[in-house]
């Protein structure tokens, strides 16, 4: 039975080389985190499999094929099917998980001295539906509120700018909804529009209505909320907060979201949207895990 590798937390440079010098201690860490009871098949999860002896982090599964099924430690990952060193992808997920606002590809590339973008783009993508979580429902006191990720048609390139008169021009903003349980979890979700019917299937989705609270603005795609104890602050007349009524923790998060896309990303496209969400959601979930290293790569 492999022995479950010890928090991993949010290490120097220095610390990363020293835990992982090279790839069989990469490959060590993976299969404990992955297979924390022992190797099993990633098919059809039998355990009883055995090691080849003539090839070093392989098994074999005799249970799920006639003539056997061999299958190595990134068989079923993210790592698979890949010429880069398990040790390569180890320091990108790392330093993606460092920095508080991301790290961008092309900072990446620059600072593992890839050879491609492309390389480093399709790395970073594939760590973030790794960081996708199963969240369930929330609970306490609860904030909803949505946000709107993109730039303003007036600092646009002047090639890029909306002709159209101003009543007439479509909104190039990508919407985003999110909710947060105080002190707990967020999660978010990009929606195509902000309407009553898709704020609300988001809130009865990922909030219990059984919360203390629920806290959002007085926008009306919330009003029909009735089975919840839902009050709101009106910020429209300089109202923030009443009591226990506010929805600074939410907007907290959309601004770390948003330094993000200013200051790392400068931009995203409305399609790779939901997988940058993922990667800030994960992020602030796991501010207080001190093996937020190994959680990530458990998701791998």
């Amino acid at each position: 039975m492999a022995k479950r590798p010890k928090p991993v937390p949010q290490m120097t440079a220095a610390q990363f080389d020293a835990a992982f010098p090279d790839e069989d201690a990469c490959r060590a860490y993976l299969v404990a985190r992955r297979w924390p009871d022992g190797v099993h098949c990633p098919r059809c999860g039998n355990p009883k499999v055995y090691d080849l002896k003539s090839r070093q982090w392989h098994w074999q599964c005799e249970q799920c094929a006639p003539d056997g099924y061999r299958f190595s430690h990134i068989a079923g990952t993210i790592f698979e099917n890949t010429n880069k060193p398990l040790r390569d992808w180890f320091k990108v997920a790392h330093l993606m998980l460092a920095s508080k606002k991301g790290m961008s590809a092309l900072q990446i590339m620059r600072y593992m001295g890839f050879g491609s973008y492309k390389t480093a783009w399709l790395m970073c993508h594939k760590i973030r539906i790794a960081l996708v979580e199963n969240i369930e429902k929330l609970g306490g006191i609860v904030e909803v509120d949505e946000s709107f990720i993109g730039g303003k048609d007036k600092n646009k390139h002047w090639d890029k700018k909306d002709r159209l008169p101003r009543e007439h021009r479509l909104s190039t903003k990508t919407p985003v909804i999110g909710a947060v349980s105080r002190k707990g979890n967020v999660v978010a979700r990009v929606l195509s529009h902000v309407t009553k019917d898709a704020a609300e299937a988001f809130v009865r989705e990922m909030v219990s209505n059984k919360v203390s609270l629920l806290a959002t603005d007085e926008s009306k795609v919330y009003g029909g909320l009735i089975d919840y104890n839902h009050q709101t602050v009106d910020h429209s007349r300089k109202q923030y907060v009443i009591g226990a009524v506010h929805t600074n923790t939410i907007e907290g998060f959309w601004s770390i979201f948003k330094r993000g896309v200013v200051g790392t990303f400068h931009k995203m496209s409305a399609k790779y949207m939901p997988l940058y969400v993922a990667e800030f959601q994960f992020r602030y979930n796991n501010r207080e895990n001190a093996d937020i290293f190994g959680t990530a790569i458990s998701g791998c």
